[in-house]
Formats: C-alpha cells, sequence, structure tokens
C-alpha cells in the first residue's frame, strides 16, 4: 500500500476510530489523542501492512493501556467539586450516559472488550488478537 492508500484508509475510518477511541476513553480529546498516536504508529509500518484496522485497532488499545497503567498512579487533588452537567431531558442521552458511566466504572482491559467485541462487533478470536491473549482468557484487571 503507498501513501495515498494510507491517506485514503485515514479519510474513510476516521471517524469510526474516533468513536472506538471515545468508546474506550470516555473522553473526547483522549479519544482524539489515542487515534492520532494509533494512526502514527501505522503510518510508520503502512506498506508492510495487510490489514490496517486491525493494526490501528491493537495500537489503540495498547495505547490506552499504557496510559491507564501510567495515570492510575497518580492522584489529583483539587480546592473544589468540579461541576457537573444537568441531566439532559432527552431520553437517548440518558441512556447514553448511563451507558458510558458503567463504561467507565469497568476495569481497562474489561472495557476494551466489550468496545471491541459489541460495539466493533469483531469476533471472540480476533479480540483475543488485538488484546494479545488467549480467546476465553478470563480478564481480570
Amino acid at each position: 500500500m503507498d501513501d495515498a492508500g494510507f491517506r485514503d484508509f485515514v479519510e474513510v475510518r476516521y471517524t469510526d476510530l474516533l468513536r472506538t477511541a471515545y468508546l474506550l476513553t470516555g473522553d473526547r480529546d483522549a479519544a482524539a489523542d489515542l487515534v492520532h498516536e494509533a494512526l502514527i504508529k501505522v503510518m510508520r509500518n503502512w506498506r508492510r501492512m495487510d490489514e490496517p484496522m486491525a493494526y490501528v485497532r491493537r495500537a489503540m488499545v495498547n495505547e490506552r493501556t499504557s496510559r491507564w497503567r501510567r495515570l492510575r498512579l497518580r492522584e489529583l487533588l483539587t480546592s473544589s467539586v468540579p461541576e457537573r452537567p444537568g441531566p439532559d431531558s432527552t431520553e437517548h442521552v440518558a441512556v447514553r450516559d448511563e451507558l458510558l458511566t458503567a463504561l467507565d466504572r469497568l476495569p481497562v482491559r474489561m472495557r476494551t472488550v466489550l468496545v471491541l467485541r459489541y460495539w466493533e462487533d469483531l469476533p471472540e478470536a480476533e479480540v483475543a488478537a488485538v488484546m494479545g491473549c488467549a480467546v476465553g482468557t478470563h480478564i481480570r484487571r
């Protein structure tokens, strides 16, 4: 694949990648950073790749896991409680918020499994390959 192929790939898949990254991180800015980091890694190896989407997903999962490990050791103290937005009156927004809140409570690897399996609709074998573990492995973290 050539550089024009990479450009076409990004133009076609960027929105899908951003949605997946958002579900993995729960934050728009972090999601954009995650996609950009993954695309940089893909760009470096673009000419040798047969299945770039799988490579990008794997890069996003690995980067998200690395960030989580670095951040979980830090605690952020502030002098005031952050403001929370008021509830939205639409059912759709409420359900989405409930889902994202539930995803936030999950350990990173379990959240990753759910996003890849049910949002990306990947088969179990591909989820296991992206995560670097065997099919049916019990996810503890």
